[in-house]
């Protein structure tokens, strides 16, 4: 569940580069790859690796004219999804840019080979996709991740209980981000977000993050970020993967992560 893209892509998401002109005859390639070593993964708040290290690796196409298409891969923990090991993300879109202004549309799909829930809650897919339409000016953008497919993330009446046939199309992430240069090698960054999912109120949450970046050069960058989600009532406090005996954590707890990052 990937989401939030931030320690500015450095830990949980995958920055899109869009080619940029050397001269008049000359333009970067449209084609880049990515590898991050972090100490842990945090998508949205939540500690997909249970606190343990993460790699990750992309590989993205950016047209000059704004289309854009990608892969990106994660190491996940089975404490934190039960079966899971990799989350692997798919996605398209187009971005526009006038001057400081910013226009744009993608769609995102997230596999979890193997991953599901305990037999006894319908043994579900935690697989979902978004589609994520988003606006940008200057330092600031805010995209708004709406959920397409019959569930977001495995969240239905088997595994939350309730109702019967109860599913969460239609579950929403604002995500606001505000991304500022301090100087040739330095950048901060901040982020707010919301989740508010899809008849299962008791499970939204919001996470926040802050982050400095560190360009190194020849495509390298380093970052520290912190990260902190919370709910309304404690909901993910003892969370666990479903399994009997599994271990309990507070996934969504305040912590540091240090990252270095890679593009070619």
């Amino acid at each position: 569940m990937r989401k939030i893209l931030g320690v500015a892509s450095l830990i949980m998401s995958t920055g899109v580069v869009h080619a940029e002109q050397l001269n008049e005859q000359e333009q970067i390639s449209p084609y880049s790859a990515n590898v991050t070593f972090a100490s842990q993964y945090i998508s949205r708040g939540f500690q997909q690796t249970w606190g343990k290290p993460a790699l990750q690796i992309g590989l993205d196409y950016a047209n000059p004219n704004g289309l854009f298409v990608g892969t990106w891969a994660s190491n996940v923990s089975s404490n934190y999804l039960r079966d899971a090991s990799v989350e692997w993300d798919f996605y398209a879109g187009y971005l526009k840019t006038i001057d400081k202004f910013s226009i744009g549309m993608s769609v995102f799909y997230y596999y979890y080979p193997g991953a599901k829930s305990t037999p006894e809650t319908g043994s579900t897919s935690y697989n979902y996709g978004e589609i994520v339409p988003q606006i940008g000016y200057g330092p600031l953008s805010l995209k708004y991740f709406i959920t397409y497919t019959p569930d977001y993330a495995g969240y239905n009446s088997n595994t939350m209980g309730g109702t019967e046939g109860k599913r969460s199309r239609g579950t929403t992430y604002l995500d606001l981000n505000f991304t500022q240069p301090i100087n040739e090698s330095w950048t901060f960054g901040a982020h707010y977000g919301y989740e508010r999912i899809k008849n299962f109120s008791e499970a939204n949450f919001q996470d926040m993050k802050v982050e400095l970046i560190k360009d190194l050069g020849d495509g390298w960058t380093t970052g520290l970020a912190y990260t902190k989600a919370w709910d309304k009532d404690g909901y993910y406090r003892n969370y666990s993967n479903g399994e009997p005996d599994a271990p309990i954590s507070n996934p969504i707890d305040s912590t540091f992560t240090v990252s270095v990052k890679k593009v070619f």
